[in-house]
C-alpha cells in the first residue's frame, strides 16, 4: 500500500514553510520556505502586506508538489499553523483591510493596552488567564482602524495567521481554542467565546460573530479550492484541518504534553510554556489559555523578546544573521565585560530595549554578548516563574530558530543549571501541523515513540561554569526588576 502524506503549513513571524511527511515513516518528503518580509513603521507599527503572504503561499506549496511529482497524488491531508495574535480583519469584500496584516510585535497600541489593563485587566486576567496587551487583535483594531470601525463596514470578521491560511485554502472562516484563548478571548471557564472581554476591546459591536466558528484541532474545516490547486499544482478537494498556534503544534511535535515537558521557544518571541491541570487560586504567570483538553491548561511566561534582539542586532552591526551574532558573541566571556542588555526591541507593556553599562573600551563583540546572554537569561527568568507557579518545569524541551545553536541552547541549560533537551528541527510548526493532518484522517501519531514525532537531543550545561552562571543569572533579575519604575516613568512620558 502507498503511504499517506500529509502536508503541514507554518507562517511564523518572519517566513512561512510547507512539510510533507509520509504518515508511516515520519521522512519528510519534501520541503519548501519562503521569508516573509515586514514593514517597520514609525511608532512601532509592523506589517505584512497581503499579496506577500498570498505569494508565499503558493510559493511553498508550488515548490512542495514539484518536489514531490507524481506523489502528489498521495496526499492525505493538510493543515496550518502559525503565530499567534496580531490583526488579520476583513473586509465586506473578503480582502485583508488595507491590504494588511498586522504582526504580534506591533507596538502601537501599547498606550491604549496599558489603560486597559489599568482599568480591567485583574478582571480579565480572572476571565479569560490575561491582561490586555499590544498585539491582541482587539485591541491593535480598536486603534488602528477607531470604536466605529464595525458600524462603518470596514471590519467585518477576525482571523488568525493560521486560519487566513486556512481562509485562502478553503474559502472557509473557522478556528480554535489555542489561539482564540491565547488571544484571550476565550473564557477559561467554558471554552468559549468571553463578551466581558469583547466589552473591553474599546469596539463595542464587536463579537464572537467576527470570527468563525471555535472547531477542534485535527476536524476538517474544508478541502482545497479548484483555484487554489491550480496555483500550487496539489489536486482539488484534498481534506484541509483546523490546526492550532504554532506554540502548541510545535509542542505536538514532540509530545510535550504526553511527556510532562516544558518547552522554551527560541522565536521572535520568547515563549516559555507547560501543560498543565486547572489550578484554582491560578498561578502569577503572564497568560493561562484553555486549549480545548478538558481540565489541562496552557500556561506561559512569554514577551516579543527573544530572537529578534539578535536579530536586530545582526542588522545595526550589518552581521549576515543571527549565528553570525552568536559567533562574535562567543569571542567574549559570559558577562560581556561588564555590558548588560536589557532584551526588549519590539517593547511591550512600556518597556524598552537598552545597554546598561557600555563604556568607551567595550566593543562590537561586548555588545554581541550582552545580547545573547540576556535572551537566554531572560528565557530563564521566565521558566522561574512558571516553577514559582508550582509548574512542573525541570523537563525542557527547547525549539524555535534559536534551538539551531546548540550554544544558546546550553547557556540557557547553565542559566538553569540542568540538562535541557534541544529539538534543533526548525520545522517543528510545521511538522505539528502534519500531526492535525493525520488525526483529521483517524491516524493516531502524536503519542509518544511515534515516527512522525521530532527528534531531540539532550544538552548538558558546563558545570564548571555553575557559579558564574548563576551570579549572572542573579544580576539580570536584579536590573530587571530595578528598571521596572524606569519602565513606567518612560512610558508615561510617552504617553
Amino acid at each position: 500500500m502507498k503511504p499517506n502524506i500529509l502536508i503541514g503549513i507554518d507562517m511564523g513571524s518572519s517566513s512561512l514553510k510547507a512539510l510533507a511527511l509520509e504518515a508511516g515513516s515520519g521522512r519528510a518528503v519534501a520541503l519548501s520556505r519562503m521569508p516573509l518580509p515586514h514593514t517597520r513603521l514609525p511608532g512601532g507599527g509592523c506589517e505584512v502586506v497581503a499579496a506577500a503572504i498570498r505569494a508565499a503561499l503558493t510559493h511553498v506549496l508550488r515548490d512542495v508538489a514539484q518536489q514531490l511529482g507524481p506523489r502528489t497524488a498521495e496526499v492525505r491531508a493538510m493543515a496550518c499553523t502559525g503565530h499567534g495574535a496580531g490583526l488579520y480583519a476583513l473586509d465586506a469584500n473578503d480582502q485583508l483591510v488595507g491590504g494588511r496584516a498586522v504582526a504580534s510585535t506591533d507596538q502601537r497600541a501599547d498606550a491604549r493596552a496599558r489603560a486597559l489593563a489599568a482599568s480591567h485587566g485583574a478582571r480579565l486576567f480572572e476571565e479569560v488567564g490575561c491582561s490586555p496587551w499590544p498585539g491582541q487583535p482587539t485591541v491593535i483594531a480598536a486603534e488602528l482602524l477607531g470604536a466605529d470601525a464595525v458600524q462603518r463596514g470596514e471590519l467585518c470578521r477576525l482571523l488568525f495567521a493560521k486560519d487566513y491560511l486556512g481562509f485562502l485554502l478553503t474559502g472557509e472562516i473557522a478556528t480554535e481554542a489555542s489561539d482564540a484563548s491565547t488571544a484571550g478571548l476565550v473564557s477559561l471557564a467554558t471554552g468559549t467565546w468571553s463578551q466581558a472581554a469583547f466589552d473591553a476591546s474599546g469596539l463595542a459591536d464587536l463579537g464572537p460573530r467576527a470570527f468563525g466558528p471555535i472547531v477542534p484541532s485535527g476536524s476538517v474545516i474544508g478541502s482545497l479550492l479548484p483555484s487554489e490547486a491550480v496555483l500550487c499544482g496539489l489536486p482539488a478537494g484534498i481534506p484541509v484541518a483546523m490546526g492550532a498556534i504554532d506554540l502548541l503544534a510545535s509542542m505536538t511535535a514532540i509530545c510535550a504534553e504526553g511527556r510532562g515537558r516544558a518547552v522554551s521557544v527560541f522565536g521572535t518571541w520568547c515563549v516559555n510554556a507547560v501543560v498543565g491541570p486547572v489550578m484554582e487560586p491560578k498561578p502569577a504567570v503572564a497568560a493561562i489559555a484553555n486549549f480545548g483538553r478538558g481540565n489541562q491548561r496552557l500556561y506561559m511566561e512569554n514577551s516579543p523578546s527573544s530572537m529578534a534582539n539578535i536579530a536586530w542586532l545582526a542588522g545595526v552591526l550589518a552581521l549576515p544573521d543571527a549565528r553570525a551574532v552568536v559567533d562574535l558573541a562567543m569571542t567574549v566571556p559570559l558577562g560581556a565585560n561588564g555590558l548588560r542588555f536589557l532584551p526588549f526591541v519590539n517593547g511591550g507593556g512600556g518597556v524598552t530595549a537598552g545597554f546598561v553599562g557600555l563604556k568607551s573600551h567595550h566593543t562590537r563583540a561586548d555588545m554581541a554578548r550582552a545580547v545573547v546572554d540576556a535572551v537566554a537569561a531572560l528565557h530563564a527568568r521566565h521558566m522561574a516563574r512558571l516553577a514559582a507557579g508550582g509548574l512542573a518545569v525541570s523537563e525542557t524541551t527547547v525549539l524555535g530558530g534559536g534551538a539551531s545553536d546548540a550554544r544558546l541552547v546550553r547557556l540557557l541549560a547553565a542559566f538553569l543549571g540542568r540538562p535541557v533537551e534541544r529539538c534543533a528541527d526548525d520545522e517543528s510548526g510545521a511538522r505539528g501541523a502534519a500531526l492535525y493532518a493525520a488525526m483529521s484522517q483517524g491516524f493516531d501519531d502524536a503519542a509518544p515513540g511515534s515516527a512522525l514525532l521530532a527528534p531531540c537531543e539532550v544538552i548538558e550545561p558546563d558545570a564548571r561554569d555553575a557559579s558564574a552562571h548563576a551570579d549572572f543569572n542573579a544580576g539580570f533579575n536584579e536590573l530587571i526588576d530595578s528598571m521596572s519604575p524606569v519602565f513606567t516613568h518612560l512610558a508615561g512620558g510617552a504617553e
